[in-house]
């Protein structure tokens, strides 16, 4: 069973037992006459090869509280894409699929580079983009909701734990991001445990008053690529195209919501997806790359939030990250004892040393101005500058046999006109 701690300002929603599945479900199902709900599911077609995604596909198709669930999906030929599809027939609620090397998707690319707001880097954060802003475009969810594809002990409990606390009535929150443990035989989540976390704390030493990194030290998973917002929000959030995406995402939280707004979800007893080597001695892959990325989203939030550092600081940041990442592991180390865990104090102590590198490297690149940002505009900002792009990308859908669902009709006289969503009904239909 879980503990009932609460921080300062971000509200953390336990599970304290019991199986709360098929009531938080029931409610969803309730909710969603009010209340539409978009799932994004992003994957590298290399996904479909591995159990995790075949297990997440049975398990989520009994879930019929989403008003669209966007399954993006790259690196991967259109015959790849099509066979792909298979894996969503069948499911409760409709599926619209984004395939991101499709030209007319490529065209979209195009023209936001021709109207200054470039989005060539190709990324797990563009993906994301991209297909939030097709359930913008798309209108029907209030509610924009995303996890990975690689958990291999995926339970629909996860969406439903994420969109919960955003659905619910009696609840007032924008934001809920997802948090768990990650243990199997030893500890996992190395980039949390053993570079963010100190990171923070190093961070904190330089600029004490420093609320957004308050903030993001309430989290205890902020790492965590499940999370949750209203669509309102979404609307209004510039990501990151990186491995900075999670700490980019709870920046603008931060910035456009609040702490009293956001919530932090445990969402499992255990979380088990792929693991990547920490590439000691190549940052240009692993955890390595990983780090760099998250180093320099930190970085430009904190200068965003009016906490920049300085090129003199960066040796004293090292220093004391450093300092804090050796205490951290001697923590872990303890808790594993406690767990009868192994724990491998070479592996950590050397994964400290590579993040300290990737740490020094990118937080040099920053201060001599060498790293060029790769945060995306706003959806806000996009459909100002270039009103007739939404509608570019509701054609993009790939079309499948499918569920069709005409939304609510209190949604429609909510909004005052046709959904968007019918109409991509009628046309898949």
């Amino acid at each position: 069973m879980a503990d009932f701690h609460q921080s300062n300002t971000v509200s953390t929603l336990h599970r304290l037992g019991g199986n709360r599945l098929n009531t938080m479900e029931s409610e969803l199902t309730r909710f969603s006459r009010h209340t539409g709900m978009g799932l994004i599911l992003p994957a590298l077609i290399t996904e479909f090869e591995r159990p995790a995604m075949k297990r997440i596909c049975n398990d989520l198709k009994s879930a019929n509280y989403f008003s669209r669930i966007v399954v993006a999906i790259g690196r991967a030929t259109r015959e790849q894409v099509n066979e792909a599809s298979r894996f969503f027939e069948g499911f409760r609620s409709p599926v619209s699929i984004l395939w991101i090397e499709d030209p007319k998707v490529q065209d979209i690319f195009k023209k936001l580079d021709e109207n200054g707001m470039p989005a060539r880097v190709d990324g797990k954060g563009r993906t994301c983009w991209l297909s939030m802003g097709y359930l913008l475009a798309e209108g029907q969810s209030d509610i924009i909701a995303l996890h990975d594809c690689d958990i291999v002990n995926y339970s629909r409990e996860m969406p439903a734990s994420l969109c919960y606390p955003l659905a619910h009535p009696n609840m007032d929150f924008d934001f809920c991001k997802g948090y768990y443990a990650r243990v199997s035989d030893r500890l996992h989540g190395r980039v949390t445990r053993l570079f963010l976390a100190p990171l923070l704390q190093a961070a904190r030493e330089l600029a004490p008053s420093s609320s957004f990194l308050s903030f993001l030290s309430e989290f205890r998973y902020p790492l965590a690529g499940e999370f949750a917002m209203k669509s309102s929000l979404a609307g209004s959030v510039r990501l990151p195209t990186d491995w900075g995406l999670e700490v980019g995402i709870l920046s603008e939280a931060f910035k456009h919501s609040g702490p009293s707004r956001v919530c932090q979800a445990d969402i499992a007893d255990n979380y088990e997806h792929k693991h990547q080597e920490v590439s000691h001695n190549d940052p240009s892959k692993g955890l390595r790359r990983m780090t760099i990325d998250i180093t320099k989203a930190l970085l430009r939030c904190m200068e965003g939030q009016g906490a920049k550092l300085a090129r003199t600081d960066v040796q004293t940041l090292d220093f004391l990250y450093r300092r804090f990442a050796t205490h951290k592991m001697k923590q872990y180390e303890a808790d594993a004892l406690m767990n009868g865990l192994t724990f491998d104090y070479h592996d950590e102590s050397q994964a400290i040393e590579s993040f300290s590198r990737s740490l020094t490297e990118a937080a040099c690149a920053i201060s001599d101005g060498q790293a060029e940002a790769s945060v995306l505009a706003s959806w806000d900002q996009v459909n100002a500058r270039i009103p007739d792009l939404s509608n570019e990308l509701l054609d993009c859908a790939i079309p499948m046999t499918q569920p069709v669902r005409t939304f609510l009709p209190n949604w429609i006289q909510r909004n005052g006109k046709k959904s968007t969503a019918t109409t991509l009904a009628e046309r898949t239909a």
